[in-house]
Parts: C-alpha cells; structure tokens; sequence
C-alpha cells in the first residue's frame, strides 16, 4: 500500500510555497526561427481526438483509492512524499512528455464521479496533480483547489472570467502576475446546459505564422504590456503588471496573453496602447478567431484536462446553465510548478 505523509495544521500556501521562475518577465529578442516540431501543431496536423484522451490504468486508480483511505486531514494538506510522488509519475510519464516537448495538452479518462464521493474525487484530482508537478496558491488568499463556475459576477466589474458564464476568450493564466503556473489542470465534474466547450491553440504555431507574414508584429509582441491584475496585488503594489506576450528564455516559449486584460491595464495605467501595439494586437487576435490554428472539445464528467501553460493558450465558450443549483456548470482548476 502507498503512504503519504500529511501537513495538518500547514495552509496549502505554505506547504507549497512556489519559488524560481515563472514564464518570462523581461523582454527579450524574438526567436527569428521557424519552430518545426511537434509542439508547433495546427488543426490540421494536431492528430484526431483519442490521440488526445490518456486512459488512467485502473491499477493506478485503484492505488489512489488506497492513499485516499489513508487521509484524515483536509484535501490540500495531503503531501506526498518524494518517493511516493516518484511511484506515481512513473506511469504518467507519457503525460509528462506530452506537455513538455509533445501537443502541451492531454486528456486523462477519467475518474468515478458518479461513484465516489466529492472529497474521494478532489483527493485523486489532488494526487494527481502532485505526480506531474508542485501545486501553488492561485490568488491571494491562497487557494490550490479553486472552483471554476458561474457565480453572477461580472468581468466589467473586476471579477475573473473563471467566475461568470463569459467566454474567456483565448489566454494564458495568471498572464497578469509575476509568477505564472507551469501547468494548468481542469477537473470536470459537471458541464453546462449548453456552451463552454474547450478551445487550445499552440503559441508556437502562432509565432510561425508571425514570423512568416508579419516579423514586425512579433517584434512588437516581445516588447512589454501593461495586464491589470484583476485585483490580485497587496497594499501599495501597482494594479497592472508590464510583461512581453511572447518571450524566450533559454527553454521554451512564453506566451502571456488575455486581450481584455490588456485594455484594462493600459486603461488603468493611463498609458493608451500606441498605434503600433493596437495593431499588433489585431493581428494576434485575428490568428486566434481562425479555425487552422485551434482544436476544440467538449470534457465530460470525471476527465481531466492539463495543459503547458507557457505555450497552450486556452478559451472556454459561453455557456447557458441549468436552472437547478446542483446541475450547474462545475470544474475545478490546479496550478502546478514543474518539480523536475
């Protein structure tokens, strides 16, 4: 049987305090070569969808069931051991590979939402989550495990699109903060009457058809923009951070990116975008709103969704919600930082 070792009394923040660096956060040249490998993906060379779907093994399943009987501490003070995390990742080592130099996304099928209890299913969502990487707080109050349905709040006035019933549009998370998560992860456990279907495109492809037909624009892209950070920043620090939307290191791409926010910060800042910046903006947005660059799904209960949230930006849909409370629209979103 697989032990864990628990945190009690630790906050998730705590006991996971992120550290090193998260994305880009100073503009750099722009890569000035095209990028022809798998990571580079189109709708058309993307592959069907079951090349997407990765069936979680029911011996693997069964043993995440044996740590879940273990626990008596809350879902986000479970901690596993080095070891433990090390038997766990082994099997999803195809995952892993997939997000770092494959499609950056993967579909895991699927845990027992119709048979196990909520707690159960956040438990195997949290086991999981910490074979493929080190969850981190997700706002300021420390959250790992943050609910991503409708509550009636309005993005107009402040609130996060993970919030309301608004299509997000296309975007990176935490593209407003210093420190970006690595992965992203999305349990679904209940889905909409109609709309929020999943949307990804791969930020590679889109810096390829920069560079083909628009190197000026790219250029631009490398240079920072203001993002308003949506509330998220203490007393005395400023309410928008200034970052490139698309940025190398020594690595990988870095994309950072939600149009909205963008307005909003310059707005905020009272730094109006030039003529320049509101073209290049156009460009990209217009690259996003085609369908050669994207692919599209719906999850359904039970599967979860992890992408590389460097270089995947991702959209959900506008949705209509069941008129009953318990039928709404319900996923639950898991930052991770890359712990190898």
């Amino acid at each position: 049987m697989i032990e864990a070792d628990m945190l009690p009394g630790a906050s998730g923040a705590d006991a996971f305090a992120a550290s090193g660096m998260f994305g880009c956060m100073v503009p750099i040249q722009a890569r000035d070569t095209i990028i022809d490998d798998t990571r580079a993906w189109r709708a058309d060379t993307v592959g069907d969808a079951t090349s997407w779907v990765w069936q979680l093994p029911d011996d693997w399943l069964a043993s995440l069931t044996d740590l879940n009987r273990e626990q008596r501490v809350p879902v986000t003070e479970i901690r596993l051991r080095e070891s433990i995390r090390n038997t766990l990742r082994e099997p999803l080592q195809p995952v892993c590979d997939s997000l770092e130099s494959g499609r950056g996304f993967v579909i895991l099928d699927r845990l027992r939402v119709e048979r196990d209890s909520l707690v159960q299913v956040l438990e195997s969502y949290w086991l999981i989550g910490q074979s493929l990487g080190q969850p981190f707080e997700q706002n300021i109050e420390g959250t790992l495990l943050y609910d991503v349905r409708d509550t009636g709040r309005d993005v107009a006035q402040g609130a996060r699109f993970s919030v309301t019933n608004a299509e997000s549009s296309f975007h990176t998370d935490s593209a407003f903060s210093q420190r970006m998560p690595d992965y992203v992860g999305l349990l679904c456990l209940k889905t909409a009457k109609s709309g929020g279907r999943s949307q990804l495109v791969s930020a590679y492809s889109l810096h390829n058809a920069l560079l083909a037909n628009h190197p000026d624009v790219l250029e631009i892209l490398s240079q920072p923009f203001l993002f308003d950070r949506r509330g998220q920043f203490n007393e005395g620090e400023l309410s928008y951070g200034s970052y490139p939307i698309l940025c190398w290191d020594d690595h990988e791409l870095t994309a950072r990116y939600l149009h909205y926010y963008i307005q909003v910060g310059h707005e905020s800042a009272k730094q109006p975008l030039t003529v320049d910046q509101r073209r290049a903006l156009d460009v990209l947005q217009d690259l996003l709103d085609g369908d050669e660059f994207r692919v599209q799904f719906d999850l359904e209960p039970g599967q979860l969704l992890f992408t590389n949230n460097h270089w995947i930006l991702h959209n959900r849909t506008s949705f209509e919600d069941h008129p009953d409370p318990q039928d709404r629209r319900h996923f639950v979103r898991l930052w991770l930082v890359r712990t190898s």
